[in-house]
């Protein structure tokens, strides 16, 4: 097949979407299949472009068999709402062009965010008469209405009608957790438009490594420490001065390190929340290179997942897998209901806690620490977990399956999507 994937993130961002665009991408190559992508100029998350890319209008380059297409994006290093705006419409008009250098597609694939990348992947579909698979990383515009980061009305319908747009125009809708599966119907998506297939992760990868002899470690001044790891992005969504008020409770215990890897600006923040609460024991480090990622998650000896008590069924974090895989048990301060909970505990390599929550968080800490055995537990069955039904491959199966389908049958969406696995779906909502 020749597959166009239509997404803002790609290689070399570190986090987010992109590296699991590029594993889709170039995992679709090895299985023979024709893959181009379209994308922006790499900024994220740093929201400055690239060194190599900067001052380009366009950039075409081969990776690992894919085809990258760039275009042009105005990015502003601390965007209003406007700016976002017009970040994404940049992205919208300087693609464009993009489309028509390369093969007809038999299949586009659309990530989303942003939201408005549907208008010019539906007019391509259009134009070349192939079906569009929304891929839906979250539930737009409601998370950023949820998380107060969009209160303008006339902005809120104005996007609740390009959602219920997108999910109208495109063929086939992939959503990452069950419980999207739920709110896309609950909107009035037909169901048999709706097929779940997880995020992944590379288990040969990402897989359980001892501490000792851990470069990463000794880089860090962490040795015999019990390193607590919060990693990825930081935004409204998390919360993370409920971590930081957390590892205050615990700095009577010299061995527990809390370590905050994240974006430098948000960094900065938090930093001042750390000085003003008196949090010693936290260190803050940038976004490390990916290839030191095996490394970083080995070195702790727990992983965070942190969101606010309003964040349901809109966002399901991809850092989920990652920690199963790395073999360290999680601790979610995450809503009881939403969609990350219910992946956490359904594989059980974690502990849930109240979300925003300080003293829970602090708790169920100090109950791993004190308890190796229970740590390990977790962290074995979250592995085994990860193998079975978050692994590489498994998603590479489902979605060749899934276009497979789509392109046979793409001149109608009404017929019954194929059953991709068998298993009962790893996020139950």
């Amino acid at each position: 097949m020749h597959i166009l994937i239509y997404s803002y993130n790609y290689h070399p961002e570190p986090i987010g979407i992109a590296p699991l665009m590029t594993e889709l991408a170039e995992g679709l190559v090895k299985r023979d299949h024709e893959v181009r992508v379209i994308t922006g100029m790499p900024n994220y998350p740093q929201r400055e472009i690239y060194d190599g890319y900067r001052g380009k209008w366009y950039s075409n380059e081969q990776k690992n068999g894919v085809t990258i297409q760039r275009s042009y994006l105005r990015i502003k290093s601390k965007p209003n709402l406007v700016d976002r705006l017009l970040l994404e419409l940049s992205f919208v008009f300087t693609s464009l062009p993009q489309v028509f250098k390369g093969e007809r597609p038999d299949v586009i694939i659309l990530t989303i965010p942003p939201l408005l990348g549907t208008l010019p992947a539906t007019i391509f579909g259009w134009l070349y008469n192939c079906p569009v698979v929304l891929n839906v990383q979250d539930i737009l515009p409601e998370a950023a209405v949820r998380i107060g980061l969009l209160k303008n009305k006339w902005m809120i319908r104005t996007l609740a009608a390009l959602e219920k747009f997108a999910y109208q125009s495109a063929h086939t809708i992939s959503v990452i957790a069950d419980a999207f599966h739920e709110n896309l119907v609950n909107k009035g998506v037909p169901v048999n438009k709706i097929v779940c297939i997880p995020n992944w992760v590379n288990v040969n990868f990402i897989h359980p490594l001892p501490k000792e002899n851990n470069s990463w470690i000794s880089s860090h001044q962490l040795d015999g420490k019990f390193v607590v790891l919060y990693s990825g992005n930081i935004a409204l969504t998390q919360g993370l001065e409920t971590v930081i008020k957390a590892a205050v409770c615990l700095r009577h215990i010299k061995e527990i390190v809390f370590v905050i890897v994240g974006e430098s600006i948000a960094l900065q923040r938090l930093q001042e929340y750390c000085l003003l609460n008196g949090a010693d024991n936290v260190l803050l480090l940038p976004l490390q290179p990916r290839e030191k990622l095996p490394e970083m998650l080995a070195a702790s000896d727990v992983g965070l997942i942190v969101q606010k008590r309003n964040v349901i069924s809109f966002n399901m974090p991809s850092k989920i897998p990652l920690l199963l895989a790395s073999g360290r048990p999680i601790v979610g301060s995450v809503p009881a209901t939403g969609t990350a909970a219910k992946a956490i505990q359904l594989s059980g390599g974690g502990i849930i806690v109240e979300p925003e929550s300080p003293d829970a968080m602090a708790a169920a800490v100090h109950n791993l620490y004190a308890n190796p055995a229970l740590s390990a537990r977790l962290g074995n069955t979250g592995r085994q977990f990860a193998e079975e039904n978050y692994s590489l491959e498994q998603a590479l199966d489902r979605y060749e399956g899934l276009l497979s389908y789509v392109v046979t049958n793409r001149k109608s969406s009404v017929g019954i999507l194929p059953k991709l696995d068998s298993k009962k779906s790893v996020v139950d909502g």
